[in-house]
């Protein structure tokens, strides 16, 4: 089996295809579910993000996999596959995982080195492991490459300062308009709500926070997680009256249609930002025509952020080289572990050829003494390790390359090894 991942990101879908792709928990577990119901693939985890929506599988046949997965989220989504025409970022085997760690080690993110994919690539995994459809070898691909992002934070000062994307977006919100008796509203309480709130009650211009979620349970959990009294939680159904007094409202909560819409907005008078985090877009784009209004969205955080990050130059370039070290050593105990398997079948048969030949001539060696029967024994064999070393030797040097592929499937047919 081999990996493939395909990926809408940022670098080459654009965001409105990004947020039209975008998957809730429940549309990834549909898609893990039909993808495995092809033919051509046969194990996948599914990663939905702010950023990315990403498909890695294992497969035997990389174009027809790539129609399964395209016709899979065009399907699912309502998407029509036109739209993904030059739009993909797609990696085969030591691709996926050279791109997969650059992924967990934040080198794709908005802000570099940011926390949140960690546990965005781990709950990926998990769910694929609770529909029953990843497998051995990639998850281990996603468990070396969590510890590699793991790695890349501690070793290096990718880490320094502004890392989570939720505080970056609040900084670049207080870049338009300065802390000061503002009441903030939030809406959406998971991880990313979560976070927002937490860098937002850091800041001592911010008296109030209001925690709108669509389960209020939730929404109550978090506010008494954090414990801060400026922190005020509400159903969903309450976001419209918040309006009337706040002035920094920001959306990180994924939905299939905006949150936030002009009407809304279109009679307050007093200056108002609002910060779209959410894929889809959680905000009516159409409300930046107001001047009282202004809206960020992920493309304007990441300019800004982009803007403010020069002094991370070298640290992103050690992230760089320690992600190369890391998947050169996950490529290279997996040819290893694929060498090495291969190579203890050849051996097995080579061992049960000389047990067979023994077995079928026990009868000519009777007039042997045991002394003798144990030479000639010890001969043959030696004789057949001397014949099994140079082929057992190309397969564990020649391993994961081109030339080593063919060698091990040559060596497979002509011994029939299985």
């Amino acid at each position: 089996m081999a990996l493939l991942s395909l990926s809408l990101d940022d670098e080459h879908a654009s965001l409105a295809l990004r947020e039209r792709v975008a998957l809730t928990d429940e549309l990834a577990a549909k898609v893990l579910r039909t993808l495995l119901s092809h033919r051509n693939i046969t194990a996948a985890v599914v990663v939905s993000t702010c950023m990315r929506t990403m498909v890695v599988v294992e497969s035997e046949r990389f174009h027809g996999a790539i129609e399964e997965i395209t016709s899979t989220l065009a399907e699912v989504t309502g998407t029509e596959l036109a739209a993904f025409d030059d739009a993909l970022t797609i990696h085969f085997d030591r691709g996926v995982a050279s791109h997969l760690f650059t992924v967990a080690a934040g080198l794709k993110s908005v802000v570099p080195g940011e926390f949140e994919i960690l546990g965005q690539l781990r709950r990926s995994l998990e769910r694929a492991q609770d529909e029953h459809v990843t497998s051995s070898a990639l998850t281990e691909l996603f468990q070396r490459a969590i510890a590699s992002g793991r790695r890349v934070r501690h070793e290096t000062t990718i880490a320094r300062g502004t890392t989570s994307f939720a505080h970056a977006a609040v900084e670049a919100a207080f870049a338009v308009s300065e802390p000061k008796d503002t009441h903030a509203v939030v809406v959406g309480a998971g991880q990313l709500g979560t976070g927002v709130v937490r860098s937002l009650l850091q800041f001592e211009g911010v008296t109030r926070v209001t925690l709108c979620n669509r389960t209020l349970e939730r929404a109550h959990a978090v506010a008494a997680e954090l414990g801060d009294a400026r922190i005020e939680a509400v159903g969903l159904n309450a976001l419209a009256a918040t309006f009337e007094t706040a002035s920094l409202l920001i959306v990180a909560a994924d939905g299939t249609a905006p949150l936030i819409s002009t009407s809304d907005v279109a009679l307050l008078r007093h200056p108002v930002t609002l910060v779209d985090l959410a894929v889809p877009h959680g905000v009516e784009r159409e409300v930046a025509a107001f001047a009282h209004v202004t809206r960020l969205d992920i493309t304007t955080l990441r300019e800004r952020i982009d803007r403010a990050l020069d002094d991370r130059r070298d640290a992103v370039n050690q992230a760089e080289l320690i992600v190369r070290e890391d998947v050169e050593k996950f490529l290279d105990d997996q040819r290893a572990r694929g060498a090495a398997s291969q190579v203890t079948l050849l051996r097995e048969y080579f061992d049960s050829v000389v047990a067979s030949e023994f077995a079928r001539r026990a009868s000519d060696l009777d007039g042997l003494t045991p002394e003798q029967a144990d030479m000639v024994q010890s001969l043959v064999r030696g004789v057949v390790a001397k014949i099994a070393h140079r082929p057992t030797t190309m397969l564990k040097d020649m391993a994961g390359t081109d030339q080593g592929k063919r060698l091990s499937e040559a060596t497979r047919v002509l011994f029939g090894l299985d």
